[in-house]
């Protein structure tokens, strides 16, 4: 989930200096990204760090490059309805979540938007992993389009790279529901861990950085067997799905949902130092927007009752395709799905998009958690917060 590291001190240098884009961040941001101290990324930033840069990884130079992606002439609609009638203080909720955002749409109608941490429904908050799940769509995307014939074709079909590695033998379903077998590290707080270390590789020459990272790691497992959640495999999805589509996934995003879901900002989605989108992080998007996404899939992906994946991709994807261990709980293609029916987008620090189909709900949430990536407290707080939803909308329904 992690972005290419960078320098803090040479990005506070830029900002001092005036870097690219730092014009139109508010004073108080200026100060904290200002203040960020040297030889740290941004698995192991400060809370206030975080809350400087979550929301401006695509306004500095050197913080990242990033692709854009562009939105039509016409936003959907997303129009306002009557408060939801929550059983809780949302101030003091939001205020232990560290909520950036929080947004609740039912029946296609906004019935909740608050803001926090001094940001508003202007600006674009980073998505870590919840870009894993429009990863996912663009893959249901090709293959409608054919540019994919098969999940189960192997990855080094379309990454010739990968021939004689561990990963040789993969399909593109076993990428997608992390399954592989090869041995992975995702513990963001070791630095030494995979997830950490991968966006720092040096690769041979010629060869993408997380190819040549990927192709070196061993097989623990036969594919297909065990599941490990591995954010490094999603980033090869991406450049898989590059390299089917001959576009750049910002490019495809933009084509297939941005444009014509009509989203109403554009999107960023931050580039890995090698040029490729990071498709297992990162996108700079609206909080209205990832609302409008979450319609989208409810909607079941379609445009003007088109379709752009599969008739049966949404059932498969969002479904359980293989036990994480957790009662109750699955992993489909790049979502985590629930026996009742639910499926989330999540990402770290509070990123995520809870979709509902029984009660037509979707509720997306930004934050920067207080207890770090996976905030122990934070995360089944947020779990009893969609429940409590949930509640509200069956006891409106019901008349009490």
């Amino acid at each position: 989930m992690k972005f290419k590291k960078i320098t803090l001190g040479a990005l506070a240098a830029a900002v001092i200096a005036g870097s690219t884009g730092c014009a139109s961040l508010d004073k108080e941001t200026l100060g904290l990204l200002a203040a960020l101290p040297t030889n740290r990324d941004v698995l192991f930033w400060s809370q206030p760090q975080r809350d400087a840069a979550f929301r401006a990884m695509d306004r500095l130079s050197l913080l990242a490059k990033w692709n854009d992606v562009p939105v039509g002439s016409t936003p959907s609609a997303l129009p306002p309805g009557p408060p939801l009638k929550l059983p809780m203080d949302m101030d003091a909720y939001m205020a232990a979540q560290r909520s950036a955002a929080v947004l609740i749409v039912h029946k296609g109608a906004l019935r909740l938007e608050r803001y926090g941490l001094d940001f508003d429904a202007k600006g674009r908050w980073t998505s870590f992993s919840v870009a894993k799940s429009v990863t996912s769509t663009l893959v249901g995307a090709a293959v409608r389009d054919g540019h994919i014939k098969s999940l189960d074709d192997k990855v080094s079909q379309y990454i010739p790279e990968m021939k004689g590695s561990a990963y040789d033998d993969v399909s593109i379903r076993q990428l997608l529901t992390m399954t592989s077998g090869v041995k992975w590290n995702e513990d963001y707080g070791n630095p030494n861990s995979d997830v950490a270390r991968f966006n720092n590789h040096q690769p041979e020459p010629g060869v993408d950085a997380l190819v040549s990272y990927l192709r070196k790691l061993p097989r623990e497992a036969p594919a297909g067997t065990r599941w490990l959640y591995s954010t490094g495999e999603t980033n090869l999805v991406g450049i898989l799905l590059a390299r089917a589509t001959g576009k750049p996934l910002a490019q495809y995003l933009s084509e297939k949902i941005w444009q014509p879901a009509g989203m109403e900002q554009k999107a960023t989605w931050i580039l890995s130092k090698t040029g490729q989108e990071i498709s297992g992080c990162c996108i700079q998007a609206a909080p209205r927007d990832w609302a409008r996404f979450g319609q989208f899939i409810l909607n079941g992906a379609a445009v003007k009752g088109q379709p752009i994946v599969p008739a049966d991709w949404l059932a498969a994807a969002t479904s359980s395709r293989t036990p994480i261990g957790q009662p109750g709980r699955g992993y489909g293609y790049q979502w985590w799905t629930y026996d009742s029916g639910d499926f989330a987008a999540r990402g770290i620090f509070g990123q995520g998009i809870f979709v509902d189909p029984r009660r037509q709900l979707v509720i997306v949430t930004n934050g920067n958690w207080a207890g770090g990536a996976t905030d122990p407290s934070a995360s089944p707080a947020r779990e009893a917060f969609y429940r409590a939803v949930q509640k509200a909308v069956d006891d409106e329904a019901a008349g009490r």
